[in-house]
């Protein structure tokens, strides 16, 4: 396999052909991008990233990985909306298919964008800190009471555990907890084990960034399509309004109303999927809406 890099005519016609997929399922009402999203910008803003991008074998990623898996990689990333110039989505090649993994900046900003979460926190827990919090036995949601810290406390070695805060529309909060040895089971899903460098480095910001995707995680596989079919639900209350109307014009006139005319709104659901913070960590994940006939 040749490892020169594509020529601009070529990722052209790859951004190009996905460009038209996504139009022609957005025209099917099988998806709808969100509000403020340049699906173009990103994608090309993709592949100045991917034509940098190489192989842990050092071979260049858009040369050794299929088409089809580049453009269903592109895909992923529009579907949920995703920039990968703010760092929101990762691409990663295993063998010869490229992937695309949410970072926990992607998670953050799906969460604010499909469910009423309007800003998020984490903290870690060091040995020597004061921590307290509750459970709600009515509710079973998690309360933080205190957490008192001196900053000689602040010490890799001595992470105890970690916290996210979901601060909700309302002004509510949403607590999630873990503990150092669950954030580290969590590490070893992956191929490093949590041995990577920025796990070695920068343990207390792995450990946040872990806790916050177990923290949208719920908020974002629990929401609804509302986000992603209002369009398809605004057209199906206009197609109901309009039967109404022919309904009533013919009433009284002995006419027979034909069902075969009313129209039909098929809408299909696409599911969205999270990955964890550690993007060497990241595994394929199934339900995603594919393009099979890339070429």
């Amino acid at each position: 396999m040749s490892t020169t890099a594509l020529t601009g005519a070529e990722e052209k016609n790859i951004t190009d052909n996905v460009l038209l997929k996504i139009k022609s399922f957005r025209d099917a009402n099988e998806i709808k991008l969100p509000d403020n999203y340049s699906v173009e910008n990103a994608c090309r803003n993709a592949f100045l990233i991917l034509s940098e991008q190489t192989t842990r074998d050092g071979k260049p990623v858009l040369q050794s990985c299929t088409k089809a898996s580049i453009a269903n990689a592109l895909l992923k990333m529009a579907i949920q909306g995703l920039s990968p110039v703010k760092s929101q989505c990762y691409f990663i090649a295993y063998a010869d298919k490229l992937t695309c993994q949410r970072s926990y900046h992607g998670s953050i900003a799906l969460a604010k964008r499909v469910s009423n979460v309007r800003d998020v926190s984490a903290n870690v827990v060091y040995q020597g800190d004061v921590f307290e919090y509750e459970i709600n036995t009515d509710t079973g949601k998690v309360k933080i009471l205190k957490h008192e810290q001196k900053i000689e406390n602040i010490d890799l070695g001595k992470i105890r555990g970690a916290y996210a805060t979901l601060i909700l529309e309302d002004g509510s909060t949403e607590t999630t907890i873990m503990t150092y040895p669950q954030i580290m089971n969590a590490w070893k899903q992956g191929t490093m084990k949590g041995n990577s460098g920025a796990h070695n480095n920068f343990t207390d910001e792995m450990a946040k960034k872990t806790v916050i995707n177990r923290a949208c995680k719920d908020k974002i596989n629990t929401s609804n399509d509302s986000d992603l079919y209002d369009e398809e639900e605004q057209q199906t209350t206009l197609q109901k309004e309009d039967v109404k109307t022919e309904i009533k014009n013919n009433a009284n006139k002995g006419e027979e109303i034909s069902f075969e005319d009313v129209p039909v709104v098929n809408v299909e659901t696409t599911e969205k999927t999270e990955t964890t913070e550690n993007v060497e960590a990241a595994k394929n994940t199934n339900g995603q809406t594919e393009i099979t006939d890339f070429n």
